[in-house]
């Protein structure tokens, strides 16, 4: 589900926000078939793409062998400026060297070097930077069908692996449920195949087409659910995810104000947001 964003970017308050519950939630299994191939490694390098404040580092390397080699690669400096700041926080020790960072956590010593860069423009470039493992978080219902190809393309023509958690799959559930729920989320669809900046955006079809493309470049995938299950302890998120989930709504005027407000009145005490992990790796 694509997050909220000001006129600059994406808000940290809501990437802050959504981070514990993006960590609770991401496929313990698929985890675990990640470790299982590619854990075993003395060292491995990783790009990731569209890296936000660096969540997808802090949940992927513990599943990564003893030394990380990471690139984190966003087009938003005040991203990345939050992504130096957390990283330093999360880590056992934090090292500035230059314009990386040296980090230890829990036996793990890992490299972190940040470029920023547009992924809709210099995407190519962006993965020439070359690495073992390319991965992503929440990126890829807001990229267009070209760009998942691309990267497909480009990741099998290197045979390096492919991981990518939270990308949204058109699921949605609220719960007390209302009359307009329906209405409400095939709105929210409509508006998730918009143009985010990469063309029009793959929305809840991107996982199907993120399978299909990596099969079709020979590579074994598999899929885990990675949805959020919002209750009680999530109340600040369901408020925010149910005013960003109205706010686009009421762009595509597909619903009538009258009922969005009455949907809106409904105090939310719980959601179910649909999200899928996928792994490919080269067969």
């Amino acid at each position: 589900m694509s997050p909220r964003s000001d006129a600059r970017g994406f808000d940290l308050a809501w990437l802050d926000l959504r981070e514990p519950v993006d960590h609770r939630s991401r496929s313990e299994e698929l985890g675990r078939e990640l470790s299982r191939r590619l854990g075993h490694r003395a060292s491995i390098s990783v790009l990731d793409m569209g890296c936000g404040t660096g969540s997808n580092l802090r949940a992927t390397a513990p599943l990564l062998g003893p030394e990380q080699h990471w690139t984190l690669v966003d087009k938003d400096e005040r991203l990345l400026e939050a992504a130096v700041a957390r990283l330093c926080t999360w880590a056992a020790r934090a090292q500035r060297s230059g314009g990386r960072l040296l980090l230890s956590k829990n036996g793990k010593r890992i490299t972190v070097r940040f470029a920023r860069a547009d992924l809709a423009n210099d995407l190519e470039q962006v993965l020439d930077a070359g690495a073992d493992l390319y991965t992503a978080s929440a990126l890829f219902d807001l990229v267009s069908d070209d760009f998942i190809v691309t990267v497909a393309a480009e990741v099998a023509r290197r045979r390096a692996a492919f991981f990518t958690a939270l990308t949204y799959n058109g699921v949605q559930r609220w719960t007390p449920k209302h009359e307009a729920d329906a209405a409400l989320v095939s709105a929210f669809r409509s508006h998730q195949a918009r143009d985010k900046g990469f063309g029009v955006a793959a929305g809840p079809i991107a996982p199907a087409l993120l399978g299909a493309a990596f099969d079709e470049a020979g590579y074994r995938v598999s899929e885990g659910d990675s949805g959020w299950r919002l209750s009680t302890g999530d109340e600040a998120l369901i408020e925010a995810l149910a005013a960003g989930f109205a706010a686009a709504v009421r762009e595509t005027r597909l619903v009538p104000d009258a009922k969005l407000r009455d949907w809106l009145a409904v105090g939310r005490t719980g959601a179910l947001v649909g999200h899928t992990d996928i792994l490919a790796v080269p067969t």
